[in-house]
């Protein structure tokens, strides 16, 4: 039998694996759908759907894998976020469900404007999940008010300035991923733009990411603690440095997928700097992940299920980009 605190651990990085997973993945599709509104031209608008219509369902499953593995592993954390954060959860979902519905039936609209419509609609879900996502994670960070393992707020602290602007960090950042996703996928005018985009974007997510981080050390003296660690901060600087000098440099490689990989990388240095400065806390204020954490045979029985699935999500994705891989151009008038 695993020791309980080493067991409590293997779920906590269950959990923030498929969180993870989701961001990266599904975060890339959301930035396309954000940039497919801002786009004229209907034949590349066209392009950039096909290049996520084949994936994106595939990458929404490390929704399902972590809403139900916080419910299931963590259930009194799960009991103090959801009444916290209705209001954001219903935003998500009916925006991941008006975007799920455009992208499927995007083709089957019978003229220009209508397909332009359904493009709009298309770009005001991925832009509304984006939003709501980072209003989640930053009224996670700023801390949930309650008491005696039930939830103590009034629903409304994710209004507050520090989770809208954490909405607002993770909708430019998702962009960011998506005009990188088109420098990678797509040709000629269409990647040239897509290029353009992605660098003005980088400069302003860095900055973004930056004055959230600083936000961030002056909400909780622990947080400062642990940021201002040695430990955390030096190689967090040093690989965000490098993965910067290495986003830039893929522009001048004929692997166009180099500046995807570098800024889904600084999502993971990003994430990774969150979880330094919540752990051992699942909640902020004061819950921890033993206080959390359900009992022993139900981790193992949740491990032993994400042991099976993870594999399994993971070969199907990769399948799923395996056999969509390949450039795709804008079709000519």
């Amino acid at each position: 039998m695993l020791d309980t605190d080493v067991l409590t651990l293997l779920c906590a990085a269950a959990l923030g694996f498929s969180v993870l997973n989701y961001v990266v993945l599904d975060g890339t599709d959301l930035g396309v759908g954000i940039l497919l509104g801002l786009t004229r031209c209907r034949l590349q608008r066209r392009a950039m759907a096909v290049t996520i219509l084949p994936i994106w369902d595939a990458n929404e499953t490390w929704l399902v894998l972590g809403g139900g593995g916080l419910f299931a592993l963590f259930p009194l954390a799960y009991a103090i976020l959801l009444p916290a954060l209705y209001l954001p959860f219903i935003l998500m979902f009916l925006a991941l469900m008006l975007r799920a519905v455009a992208l499927e039936f995007r083709d089957y609209a019978s003229s220009d404007r209508l397909k332009r419509g359904v493009d709009a609609l298309l770009s005001v879900g991925s832009l509304l999940a984006g939003g709501a996502q980072g209003m989640v994670l930053g009224t996670l960070v700023q801390g949930v008010p309650h008491q005696g393992g039930q939830y103590s707020g009034d629903g409304w602290e994710w209004l507050a300035m520090f989770p809208l602007y954490c909405g607002a960090v993770l909708v430019v950042g998702y962009t960011w991923l998506g005009a990188c996703w088109l420098y990678w996928r797509t040709e000629e005018e269409l990647q040239q733009r897509s290029g353009r985009q992605a660098k003005v974007l980088a400069m302003v997510t860095v900055v973004l990411l930056t004055v959230l981080v600083a936000w961030t050390v002056i909400l909780d003296t622990r947080y400062a603690q642990r940021l201002s660690d040695p430990l955390v901060w030096l190689p967090a600087a040093a690989l965000l440095i490098a993965l910067l000098f290495g986003f830039i440099s893929g522009f001048r490689s004929r692997r166009h997928y180099l500046p995807l990989f570098a800024a889904l990388a600084i999502f993971v240095v990003a994430f990774a700097l969150m979880i330094a400065a919540l752990y051992p806390l699942i909640v902020p204020p004061d819950l921890t992940l033993q206080a959390a954490a359900s009992s022993p045979t139900s981790q193992l029985f949740m491990l032993v299920g994400f042991a099976v699935l993870v594999p399994v999500t993971l070969i199907y994705n990769t399948y799923g980009f395996r056999v969509f891989s390949g450039k795709v151009r804008a079709a000519r008038d």
